[in-house]
């Protein structure tokens, strides 16, 4: 028969060489990928806090996942671009009405207005800069060909950049309605797929952990939306009673402000000085102490008992991790932030349970041993 032919021996296992495999197939996956990492990513808070939803309107329309994908993604459509149009046509009478101050103004003048006038220690200094920029007739359009001249680069820069951040917005939301559609449509199975590989991966912790990413976003996504219409139909009110003008846009802004971290106690801040500085200083500082008082008792209480979830996230990590996502993530990062803080505390008090765990078992041992230990007889004599 002959000598055996020497077996080979392979220069890589091949386990080792799946593993190195999958890592560099991953790597790859993140580099071409990356792109598309925000819109998936709001295509799943939106999916986490709306899912209830979603399984009722499936319910209705007799459990037909494709056609209750796509009536939600139409939902969702008519809820983005109804709010946007109404904003838009809001705006733009309130533009006109300011093109048509600025037409009158440069064809006639305009003079000082009287709470520029009544600033303390600066009013004058101010009525002369009025005068000479903006007060005589013409002073608007010269301003304008000053500017446009000297900064036309600048100008023709800055426009090409918004085209194309719009372009990429839309682009951005598009992206997102589409996967926002598979995970409505894919969701529950994919959720099986990852239960099982997270099983695999982390057996006795996979269930506790699992169960804090939709609660919590679902949980972040209706406190913060619920916290931003309080603060900006209380605030709003206020601007009223303090005969602010524009008192519901200013409301909406203030709503739309408070969603970012200190953006509610900047607008109330703003509005408090104009009221100060136009002569109405009761109101002025009386809507200053409102504003901070409400904001002392959100932050305090409301914030975090509505961010937190179910992990009940202290004051300072849900601040952090709210600072930390807009950071990061932008406006997306409201959400994700408290996610991912809520993560690292469900992380840190499972390991300070397994400690108990492992203390108490100690401790339980310790006793057993005592408990069987001989007692010491003493001898008579």
């Amino acid at each position: 028969m002959g000598p055996p032919s020497p077996t080979r021996m392979a220069l890589i296992q091949p386990i080792s060489a799946a593993r190195w495999l999958l890592v560099l197939i991953l790597i790859a996956g993140i580099y071409f990928f990356h792109g598309f990492v925000v819109p998936v990513l709001a295509a799943l808070v939106i999916a986490f806090a709306s899912w209830p939803l979603f399984v009722r309107l499936r319910a209705r329309l007799g459990g037909s996942r494709t056609i209750a994908a796509s009536v939600a993604i139409l939902l969702i459509l008519s809820f983005l671009i109804i709010p946007v149009a109404i904003a838009i046509s809001y705006a733009a009478k309130e533009l006109h009405t300011w093109f048509d101050w600025a037409y009158q103004t440069n064809r006639i003048g305009a003079p000082t207005p009287e709470w520029l006038l009544n600033i303390p220690r600066i009013g004058s200094w101010l009525d002369e800069q009025w005068v000479r920029y903006v007060g005589h007739p013409g002073a608007i359009g010269e301003l304008i060909q000053l500017a446009s001249g000297a900064n036309i680069g600048n100008i023709s820069r800055a426009l090409l950049a918004a085209g194309g951040g719009a372009f990429n917005l839309f682009l951005t939301l598009l992206f997102m309605l589409i996967a926002l559609f598979f995970v409505y449509r894919d969701g529950e199975a994919f959720t099986a797929q990852l239960d099982k590989l997270g099983e695999r991966l982390l057996p006795t912790r996979w269930e506790r952990l699992s169960g804090v990413v939709p609660a919590t976003i679902s949980s972040t996504v209706t406190g913060m939306t619920l916290i931003a219409i309080g603060e900006g139909v209380l605030l709003g009110f206020c601007y009223w009673l303090a005969g602010v003008p524009s008192p519901v846009t200013l409301g909406v802004l203030t709503g739309i402000m408070a969603l970012i971290p200190g953006g509610a106690p900047l607008s109330f801040t703003l509005v408090s000085i104009y009221l100060v500085a136009s002569g109405s200083l009761f109101a002025g500082i009386a809507l200053f102490m409102w504003g901070s008082v409400e904001l002392f008792i959100v932050d305090k209480t409301l914030r975090p008992r509505l961010v937190g979830g179910p992990i009940k996230l202290p004051f300072l990590p849900t601040f952090f991790g709210l600072v930390g996502g807009v950071k990061t993530m932008g406006f997306l990062g409201l959400f994700i932030g408290p996610v991912l803080m809520a993560l690292l505390v469900a992380i840190w008090r499972e390991w300070l349970r397994e400690a108990e765990i492992v203390e108490a078992r100690e401790q339980a041992l310790e006793a057993e041993a005592e408990k069987e230990l001989p007692t010491p007889t003493r001898k008579t004599g």
